[in-house]
Parts: C-alpha cells; sequence; structure tokens
C-alpha cells in the first residue's frame, strides 16, 4: 500500500511519537509510507523534524505554519495538498489533528483515497454534531481510537460498522526501552543510596497533573516506610508552586529528588526506579511513559483515568487506584515492603510489552484496519 501520514502540527506533541512509529512499522512491514508536516519557525530547536530525521524520516510535503483551518487562508494549501495525492497516488491519507483533517478532507474530495483519521484521546469522542461530522464514516473511511472500549464508544455514537474503527494503543521501542542494570554514575549523581527503593513519575510539571495527590501520598507513606525515595523527571513553568513549595511543607526535601528533564539519558534515569507512578495522562492518551516503563521491567502505579486500567493490570504489572492518598500511599508502601512481588509484576510488565505494544504490533494493527477498508465506499464524496 501507499500511505501518507499526515499533521499539521511542527511541534513534538503527543500524538507525534505514534505517528512516526506507524511510519516506522508499516515501512519495515513493506509498505510505502510517506509523511507530511510544517517545517518548525525559525530558531525552533527539538520539533518533530529533528525527531524524524533522527529516525531516517523526512517529510515529502511541508505544509504551512497555521492555527486552525480558514477557508480562505488555506486554499491554497489545499491544492498543493491535492497536488501531492495525485501524484503519489495514496491508497490511505491518515490525519492526526483537526487542522490537518480538514486540510485532507478537501484536498482529497473526489481522489480515490481512503481517509483515516486518530482520536489520541484516551477518553471517548464527544457526542456533538461537528464530531459527528469529523469522525463519522460520512467523512472518514476509517477510525483510529486507543482502546476497545473507546472503539465500543465510537461505533455506538457515530454509527460506524465495528472493522472501520481500528484499536491502536500505545507502541514503545522495546529494544531501546529494554531492561538494564541502574548506571553507577547516575544514582552517585542523584544522591540514590544502596538499598533505597526509588518511586519515579514522568509528567509535565503542572497542577492538573495531580502532584498534590502524588506527594501527600509519599508523605504518608514515608511515614512509617522509610528508605523511599521519590523521583520526579520532568519540567514546567510552575515548578516551585506544583512541587517544591509543597514538598517544604509536608517535610520531604530530603526524600524528594528532581531531575528535571531528560533527554539522551532518559531510558537510563528510568532504569533507577523500582516502580512508575502515573496519575493524570497529558497530550499523549496512550501514555507513552507508562509503556516505556513497563518495558524496561518498570511495574506501574496507576490512576483509573483513559486508558490507564487497560495497560496496567492491578495485581499483575501493578497497581490501580483511585485517586485517594491513602490508597496511593499503600501502593507505596508495598514496593518497599515486597521487593521480590514488585520485582515479579515488573517482569510480567515487560511480557505485556512485547506481547501487545511494540512497533511492530503497532503496524500490524494498522495493516489490518487500512486492508479492510479496501472494498469499503471510499470516502471520496
Amino acid at each position: 500500500m501507499r500511505i501518507l501520514h499526515l499533521t499539521a502540527d511542527w511541534k513534538w506533541t503527543g500524538p507525534a511519537d505514534p505517528m512516526l512509529n506507524a511510519v516506522v512499522g508499516l515501512r519495515e512491514r513493506g509498505h510505502a509510507v510517506d509523511v507530511a508536516f510544517p517545517s518548525p519557525p525559525a530558531g525552533q530547536a527539538g520539533a518533530l523534524l529533528e525527531r524524524a530525521r533522527e529516525r531516517g524520516i523526512a517529510p515529502i510535503h511541508a505544509l504551512r505554519v497555521g492555527r486552525g483551518y480558514v477557508p480562505l487562508r488555506d486554499r491554497a494549501e489545499v491544492g498543493r495538498l491535492r497536488e501531492v495525492l495525485r501524484q503519489g497516488e495514496y491508497d490511505v491519507l491518515h490525519t492526526h489533528h483537526t487542522r490537518d483533517q480538514l486540510l485532507a478532507f478537501w484536498a482529497s474530495r473526489g481522489l480515490p483515497v481512503r481517509r483515516v483519521a486518530s482520536w489520541h484521546s484516551g477518553e471517548p469522542i464527544p457526542d456533538r454534531p461537528w464530531n459527528r461530522l469529523r469522525f463519522g464514516p460520512r467523512a472518514l473511511s476509517g477510525l483510529v481510537v486507543l482502546s476497545p472500549g473507546l472503539a465500543t464508544a465510537a461505533v455506538r455514537a457515530f454509527g460506524w460498522q465495528p472493522g472501520h474503527v481500528g484499536v491502536l494503543p500505545g507502541c514503545v521501542d522495546a529494544e531501546r526501552y529494554r531492561p538494564r542494570e541502574p548506571s553507577r554514575v547516575l544514582l552517585d549523581e542523584l544522591g540514590i543510596r544502596s538499598g533505597e527503593r526509588v518511586i519515579g513519575v514522568v509528567a509535565r510539571l503542572q497542577p492538573h497533573r495531580r502532584f498534590d495527590l502524588l506527594l501527600e501520598a509519599f508523605a504518608r507513606a514515608l511515614r512509617d516506610t522509610p528508605g523511599l525515595r521519590l523521583l520526579v523527571v520532568g519540567r514546567g513553568t510552575r515548578v516551585a508552586q506544583v512541587v517544591d513549595e509543597p514538598a517544604r511543607r509536608l517535610g520531604l526535601e530530603a526524600s524528594l529528588i528532581r531531575a528535571g528533564y531528560r533527554g539522551e539519558d532518559y531510558a537510563e534515569v528510568l532504569s533507577l526506579l523500582d516502580a512508575l507512578v502515573f496519575l493524570v495522562p497529558g497530550s499523549d492518551g496512550s501514555c507513552r511513559a507508562v509503556l516505556e516503563a513497563m518495558s524496561m521491567r518498570i511495574p506501574v502505579i496507576s490512576s483509573r483515568r483513559g486508558v490507564l486500567p487497560e495497560l496496567v493490570r492491578d495485581g499483575q504489572t501493578g497497581r490501580v487506584v483511585d485517586e485517594d492518598p491513602e490508597q496511593l500511599a499503600a501502593a507505596m508502601r508495598e514496593v518497599a515492603r515486597d521487593p521480590v512481588c514488585w520485582s515479579a509484576w515488573g517482569q510480567a510488565a515487560r511480557s505485556a510489552v512485547l506481547e501487545s505494544y511494540t512497533i511492530e504490533r503497532g503496524a500490524e494493527r494498522l495493516e489490518k484496519l487500512y486492508s479492510s477498508l479496501g472494498s469499503s465506499r471510499s470516502a471520496a464524496a
């Protein structure tokens, strides 16, 4: 098949990594897969273009940067994209955001290409008139969501035939995020001593990520379970308000480690953890950090939000808890008091990733969906 993945966002946002994973996996399965997205504004580092190049992916077309879809402004953009589609003779056009979905709709009208869109949130698509137009079978040939529950909700809300809604959970590079021994250099750098049990959190440092609950639960666990450390990985503009000041009020300074944002050594930092806590999904509804940790044999303590209860198997690969400080604290105590059990759960987490959440497995799922649309009514109107 000839496939074009399209996004109108030049930034490295939550949906960007799943898109690149799809391109890599589908190419490895022998398909001709291209991407199109905007070039970053001058001076912007760490954008999608840079990450794509690292993986040997170059866009075949640069969309113009724009906020939202504006018909008069974007008329020329639609024309340019239509020419790309004509020349590429694509079988599938797969979009990831609102603007690129609308550009794709107008650019592909009358062309024999199947339009597919991804919904990257872990919550169901709200059943509203606008969403029925965007995500229903009148606009698309196929829809991709993150979980079976979301697929069932889409079928019910928008009138899809079940076979035209594909389930594509998050995917992870299981080789890059392989288990490894903790780095002695990093242990010394971060002041982690032998025998301490390290619970980590990877998240943008923002109030809505429930750092209030996390810190309160950790303070409760620490009262009767000495030797616990909390490692915070991430950055944000409100670090003092979200992390530093509450930690001081709770007397956690000696037990809290702020590792900041990590780049090349991110996987090595993860390897220091005995468990990961993940409470609120960010812009990536697939909860990529959870899968990365699981791939490295790190069990997870999660809330019940979004797809988290489907990723983390309570009592098998970690704990799924209510957003209650005592429940969360109890799980943290378990990490320190029953290391053999939690180590076994980490092994099971790695096995779950290899079975269901690799890039290869994700590509198989997409291929199956694309192929199932071959005899369907074309999205062209």
